[in-house]
C-alpha cells in the first residue's frame, strides 16, 4: 500500500481513522474524498490538515467519472470505504439517500476500482445487518436481517462487496463495527446529542422505555480495528468489532448526565421510532484469535472524555446546531417532546 483512498473521511469515524493513519505512517499518500454534506465536515480533518501525506477532494463515491479522476490522478492501489448515510432516524424519514450511497456508491466504487485493477478494498459496515438478537452473540457467519432502511442499505452494500470478491477475485475485507461514540459526532447521534442538549440544560428525548440496548465502542478503538484488519485481514472475510460494553440507553443517558452534572429530570420518555431494535451484541472471538485485537479503552473513561472534549469545543457543534440541523430536530422531536412522559 502506498496511495490510499479513503471515501467519507470527513465523517466520524473515517476523519477518526485518517487522523491515525496519517501520523502512523507517514509513508502513505491518505486522499479522502468526501461529499460533505451535512455530517462531512472538514473541521473533523484540521488535526492533519497541514499534514505532507493528506489530501482532500470533494465527491460522491455514486458519481463514477468523479471516482475514476481521483483513483487515476493519485494513483490509488488501496480504497477505505467509511462513506454512507449513517442515521437510523433519517433513514425512516428519507430512505432514498441511503439506497443512493449505501449501495449505488458502494457498487460504483467497486466497480470503477475492479476496472481499474484496484485489487484492496476494505468496507466499513455496521452490526446493525444483524438485527436484534434477544440474547446471546452475533457471530459473522450468522444470517443478516436488518429491521431499518439504514440498515438494509448497509447489508446491501456488503454484500455487493462480498460478490465482487468472489465473482472478480478482488482483495476486499469488511468490519462490522458497534454502536461507536466518541469526539467530532455530529450531534443527531445519541451520545453527542444528548451530551449537547444537556450542556444546555435541553430535554432528552428518550425512545420508548430506554431499555435498548447497545454495545458501546470508542471511536479509537474503532478505528484501530480497521487499521488491523486492512493490514493483516483475510481476503473476503469479514470482522466484527464489538466494544465488549453493553449498556441500556437509560442508564447511558443517567451516566452523561451525571457526569454534567445535570438532573435526571430532563430526560423525557419518547414514542418510539418504528422498527428499532432491542439489542445488539457482537462476539469479537474471530478478530481477537486471528488478528489479537481487543478493545483497550473502558466506556467509563473514553465517555468521559468525550463528555470533556463536547464541553471543551463547544466551537465544534454549536455552528452544526443551527438550519438545515433544526429543522430535522423538530421533525423528528417536537411532536414525540409534546407528549412526553417524565421518569419516574
Amino acid at each position: 500500500m502506498k496511495n490510499i483512498l479513503v471515501s467519507g473521511g470527513a465523517g466520524f469515524i473515517g476523519s477518526a481513522f485518517v487522523r491515525r493513519v496519517t501520523q502512523k505512517y507517514p509513508q502513505y499518500n491518505i486522499i479522502v474524498l468526501d461529499k460533505l454534506t451535512y455530517a462531512g465536515n472538514l473541521d473533523n480533518l484540521l488535526p492533519v490538515h497541514d499534514e505532507p501525506n493528506y489530501t482532500f477532494e470533494r465527491g460522491d463515491i455514486a458519481d463514477r467519472e468523479t471516482v475514476r479522476r481521483v483513483l487515476e490522478q493519485y494513483e490509488i492501489d488501496t480504497i477505505v470505504n467509511f462513506a454512507a448515510e449513517t442515521h437510523v432516524d433519517r433513514s425512516i424519514l428519507e430512505p432514498d439517500a441511503f439506497i443512493h450511497t449505501d449501495v449505488v456508491g458502494v457498487y460504483i466504487l467497486l466497480d470503477t476500482a475492479r476496472q481499474m485493477g484496484i485489487q484492496r478494498l476494505h468496507h466499513v459496515s455496521t452490526d446493525e445487518v444483524y438485527g436484534s438478537i434477544p440474547e446471546g452473540f452475533f457471530k459473522e457467519g450468522d444470517p443478516l436481517e436488518p429491521n431499518s432502511p439504514y440498515a438494509a442499505s448497509k447489508a446491501g452494500g456488503e454484500l455487493m462487496v462480498r460478490a465482487y470478491h468472489v465473482t472478480y477475485g478482488m482483495h476486499t475485507t469488511v468490519t462490522r463495527g458497534s454502536n461507536t461514540f466518541g469526539p467530532y459526532q455530529y450531534p443527531e447521534k445519541v451520545a453527542p446529542f444528548f451530551i449537547t442538549e444537556a450542556i444546555d440544560d435541553r430535554p432528552l428525548p428518550l425512545y420508548g422505555d430506554g431499555m435498548q440496548v447497545r454495545d458501546w465502542l470508542y471511536v479509537d478503538d474503532h478505528s484501530d480495528a480497521i487499521d488491523v484488519v486492512l493490514h493483516n485481514g483475510t481476503p473476503g472475510e469479514t470482522y466484527n468489532v464489538g466494544g465488549e460494553h453493553e449498556m441500556h440507553n437509560i442508564d447511558v443517558t443517567r451516566f452523561i448526565l451525571k457526569a454534567l452534572d445535570k438532573p435526571d429530570s430532563l430526560i423525557r420518555y419518547v414514542a418510539d421510532r418504528p422498527g428499532h431494535d432491542r439489542r445488539y451484541a457482537l462476539t469479537n472471538d474471530k478478530i481477537h484469535a486471528k488478528l489479537d485485537w481487543t478493545p483497550r479503552h473502558s466506556f467509563e473513561e473514553s465517555m468521559l472524555d468525550t463528555v470533556r472534549w463536547y464541553r471543551e469545543n463547544e466551537w465544534w457543534w454549536r455552528k452544526i446546531k443551527t438550519g438545515e440541523y433544526l429543522d430535522y430536530y423538530k421533525q423528528q422531536y417536537a411532536d414525540r417532546l409534546a407528549q412526553a412522559a417524565h421518569p419516574d
